[in-house]
C-alpha cells in the first residue's frame, strides 16, 4: 500500500482539510474506461495458472505486498486516444449508475469474497488485498489500480486471485486467474489517485488436485458462484459508517510489523474528505483510526456490511495509508471517491466475457 504523511516544512504535520458531508463528483473525458488483457485464451490463462503451482503458491506470504511503481522505467504498454472507449459490440455504451445486489454463494452461507490477488511487476512477485463483486458475469474483482498496473511498468503478469486463503499457499475457494484488467485512463496514465481502483474480469477457478503423482488443474466454476459477490454503490456522501477490510503485513513508522499478512483485519468508523496535489488526489475519502499498513492495499470498504452474511456494499477500496499525526503508527486509510465514472468503469468489466 502506498504510504503517506503530509509534513511543512518546518517538520510540522500538516492537517488536510476534511469533507463537511456534501456529495461531489469528478468530471471525466467522454473516453475513459481503459481495458487491458491480461490472459484472455484458454492458452494463456494455462500458462498463469502453470506459474503457480502448488510450490510458488508456498511461498506467496513471502512475497513483498504491494508498492510498486519506486523505480522509473518506460512502460510496457498504454492506452490511446481511443482505447478507453465503454464498448459492447462495438457500440459506445454509457451506463446509468444504479445499486448492484450482494450476492450470496450458490450452494449458500456466508459469503468468503475477500481475498489476495498476486502478480508480477518488473519481474518481481507481489500481493495485495481485493473482493469479489456481484456481476452479470458472475466472475469480478474489485482491487486498487496499483495492484494490477503501474504507471510506468505497465500492466502486471501473472495476476491470480485467491478468495478467503488459507495457510501455505492453500486455496480452498478456488484459484481465479485474470481475463481482462478495466480501470480509469487516467490512472493507466499518469497514476492520478482519484482513479486508484480497478476491476478484473476472472477466468472460472481452479484447483490444484494431485493425480498420479502429478498436479493437474481441476475446474470449480465461476468466482461468484463459489464465494458469493458484493454490492456495489457510487455517489454516495462522506460521513457515512464503512468498515475496511484487507490483509497488512508492511512495516510502521516506528519500524514495528504487528500484521503477518495471514489474517484478515478490519476498521470502522465515518469518512471524511481529503486531498494530496502531490499524488493528484482531489477526491480521496479518508477513514481515521485504521493502522493498516502495505498489504491491505485493494481491500474493500463496505456500507451495509452484516457479518453473518459477510455481505454488503462495496464503496471504496483501501489505496493509501496516512500517517496524520506523524507517530509510530499509520492512523487512517484513504479511497478514492467512487462516482457515477467508477460504475462505469465496473459495468464495462461486469459485462466482459469469461471462460
Amino acid at each position: 500500500m502506498r504510504q503517506l504523511a503530509i509534513a511543512a516544512s518546518s517538520g510540522v504535520l500538516l492537517m488536510l482539510p476534511m469533507f463537511t458531508g456534501t456529495s461531489h463528483a469528478v468530471a471525466a473525458p467522454p473516453d475513459y474506461v481503459y481495458a487491458e488483457p491480461l490472459a484472455k485464451s484458454d492458452a494463456e490463462m494455462r500458462k498463469v495458472a502453470e506459474y503457480w503451482k502448488p510450490e510458488r503458491l508456498k511461498d506467496a506470504d513471502s512475497y513483498s505486498p504491494a508498492t510498486p511503481g519506486t523505480k522509473s522505467s518506460t512502460p510496457s504498454s498504454s492506452p490511446s486516444s481511443s482505447a478507453g472507449s465503454v464498448l459492447t459490440n462495438g457500440v459506445s455504451r454509457r451506463a446509468t449508475a444504479r445499486d448492484i445486489q450482494p450476492t450470496a454463494p450458490a450452494k449458500g452461507g456466508a459469503a468468503k469474497t475477500i481475498g489476495k490477488v498476486f502478480f508480477q511487476l518488473g519481474g518481481k512477485e507481489y500481493w495485495c488485498s481485493a473482493s469479489a463483486v456481484a456481476a452479470k458475469n458472475r466472475s469480478l474483482v474489485a482491487t486498487a489500480g496499483h495492484c494490477a498496473w503501474d504507471p510506468r511498468l505497465g500492466k502486471s503478469a501473472n495476476w491470480i486471485f485467491v478468495p478467503s486463503p488459507g495457510k501455505d499457499g492453500d486455496a480452498p475457494h478456488g484459484i481465479y486467474v485474470g481475463s481482462t484488467l478495466h480501470m480509469h485512463e487516467d490512472w493507466a496514465a499518469i497514476g492520478d489517485y482519484d482513479y486508484d481502483y480497478a476491476f478484473v474480469s476472472v477466468h472460472h477457478g481452479f484447483r490444484w488436485v494431485t493425480e498420479d503423482g502429478k498436479a493437474v488443474m481441476k475446474d470449480v466454476g465461476r468466482l461468484e458462484d463459489n464465494v458469493g459477490g458484493q454490492g456495489l454503490t457510487v455517489g454516495k456522501k462522506t460521513g457515512n459508517q464503512v468498515a475496511a477490510f484487507g490483509y497488512p503485513a508492511g512495516v510502521q513508522p516506528d519500524g514495528s510489523q504487528p500484521f503477518n499478512g495471514r489474517t484478515l483485519k478490519s476498521c470502522e468508523g465515518k469518512t471524511k474528505r481529503t486531498v494530496n496535489p502531490t499524488r493528484n488526489l482531489q477526491y480521496g475519502v479518508l477513514l481515521s483510526g485504521c493502522d493498516f499498513s502495505a498489504g491491505a492495499s485493494g481491500g474493500p470498504w463496505m456500507l451495509g456490511y452484516r457479518a453473518s452474511t459477510g455481505l454488503g456494499f462495496l464503496n471504496g477500496i483501501n489505496s493509501l495509508t496516512w500517517n496524520l499525526d506523524a507517530a509510530a503508527k499509520y492512523d487512517a486509510v484513504s479511497s478514492p471517491y467512487f462516482t457515477p465514472t467508477t460504475f462505469e468503469v465496473y459495468d464495462q468489466a461486469a459485462n466482459d466475457a469469461t471462460t
